[in-house]
């Protein structure tokens, strides 16, 4: 990134800027569509040719709804919050490469040690909920929020786990290094307990069905965001979201082979195979909404503490031992 002129930098991050920004907009339509489908109605179909401009009509309500601050909320957390929780989601896009060229990675910069960069935004991220919660000066935020920073630094430990047993086998923490490590073949085979428990614990960390804890409407009126509307409140929507998309992006990174063509595909641009590949951890999100009910949260923390983290400590202690013993 260093190498670069500052222009071209600019230029990469307004256009991936845009790209990730529209990306969201038309996953969250896909997501009403294909859980309309799912459930035998139509969707969005109002707003242009088959609900198309759906997207610019949410947008457009969100920035002219009226936006209240609650008199007993900290003005300044309360208002900085949710721009924490975006700056953090749209950060990680910056160190993600999307394919390979003659002319080098698709990407804004390319950091060696990219994975420990991304951890580190998205934990950081979870400050934004935390003091959403806590600034709002209201109960029902407040154990929202409680409850999104135990669940989040639970399966955070396990996630990591199932990550560094690819690490191990690439031998760096460089995204663009790990996906030529699965040139020949693709970590999901080596690394199929870590690649289901990475899964697992991403639908978690984006707070999402079935591990929507968070939010849980039916107990907590509406968790950590109860007390914000408006632009604030969409926000947080971005920043889900966006986060749904960058552990697509990881785990299309770290476990299928990137931009990586299958059984030797290589006609067809990388770039399409590594949106194919994510796009379709997107659609098992938009899957597991529809068909799971919400899981009770003693259960949540227990499946975290007692299953996942054991598990992942297993698979990174017998991968570690292969890796030592073949070397």
């Amino acid at each position: 990134m260093l190498d670069q002129p500052w222009l071209v930098v600019l230029v990469k991050s307004v256009i991936v800027l845009f790209v990730v920004v529209t990306t969201f907009a038309y996953s969250m339509l896909f997501e009403r569509k294909i859980m309309g489908w799912m459930q035998l109605r139509p969707g969005p179909n109002r707003v242009g040719p088959w609900g198309l401009l759906q997207p610019a009509a949410d947008a457009a309500k969100m920035l002219f709804k009226e936006d209240l601050t609650p008199e007993t909320a900290d003005p300044l957390i309360y208002r900085l919050a949710p721009f924490i929780s975006l700056v953090c989601a749209m950060g990680a896009f910056a160190v993600i490469p999307f394919s390979e060229s003659s002319a080098g990675l698709w990407g804004v910069a390319n950091v060696n040690a990219g994975i420990l960069v991304i951890f580190a935004l998205t934990s950081i991220g979870v400050y934004g909920i935390s003091l959403a919660g806590w600034s709002s000066g209201s109960k029902y935020p407040l154990l929202g929020a409680v409850r999104s920073t135990a669940q989040m630094i639970s399966y955070e430990l396990a996630m990591t786990l199932s990550v560094i047993g690819v690490l191990i086998l690439a031998g760096t923490t460089s995204l663009a290094g790990i996906v030529h490590a699965q040139y020949k073949l693709w970590f999901i085979a080596p690394q199929i307990v870590g690649f289901i428990i990475y899964i697992i614990t991403a639908v978690a960390e984006t707070n999402r069905a079935p591990f929507d804890l968070v939010e849980a409407e039916t107990e907590l009126v509406g968790g950590f965001h109860t007390e914000y509307s408006g632009l604030r409140f969409g926000l947080f929507f971005i920043a889900e979201y966006l986060n749904m998309i960058t552990v697509s992006c990881i785990a299309t990174l770290l476990f299928l082979g990137g931009w990586n063509a299958p059984f030797g595909l290589t006609f067809i641009p990388g770039i399409v195979w590594f949106v194919l590949k994510v796009g379709l951890f997107i659609f098992m999100y938009i899957w597991l909404r529809t068909t799971l009910p919400r899981l009770r949260y003693d259960r949540l923390m227990n499946f975290g503490w007692k299953v996942l983290l054991p598990v992942a400590t297993l698979n990174l202690m017998v991968t570690a031992a292969i890796v030592a013993l073949m070397g």
